[in-house]
């Protein structure tokens, strides 16, 4: 990963904002990379399929997200339903590894 670039406040062109953000999305895969990698964990670990779709750990999971962003001042509505969109990718992803590993 190419760690050559700077940070927001620092960037004072377009290609420099643009190299920043190719980078951020790389760290990004990187961080979905290891949170799907929890999800095939979590269905190595549950022993019943019933239990892979958890709304209260799901409700908490996004508000989270969405008060997270809030203090950071971001558009916290928004990020919620990027979470919603996250929990759910999750849950099937999920649900399909403890398949997998059960097949």
């Amino acid at each position: 990963m190419d760690e050559n670039y700077k940070l927001p406040e620092d960037c004072e062109t377009m290609a420099e904002v643009r190299k920043g953000v190719d980078a951020t999305d790389r760290e990004l895969m990187a961080l979905l990379d290891r949170r799907f990698g929890y999800m095939r964990a979590a269905a190595r670990i549950k022993t019943d399929r019933s239990v892979v779709r958890d709304e209260a750990r799901k409700a908490e999971v996004i508000e989270n997200a969405r008060t997270d962003a809030e203090k950071r001042d971001l558009p916290h509505g928004k990020i919620a339903q990027i979470w919603e969109v996250l929990v759910e990718t999750s849950i099937a992803y999920e649900l399909v590894e403890w398949d997998r590993i059960r097949s």
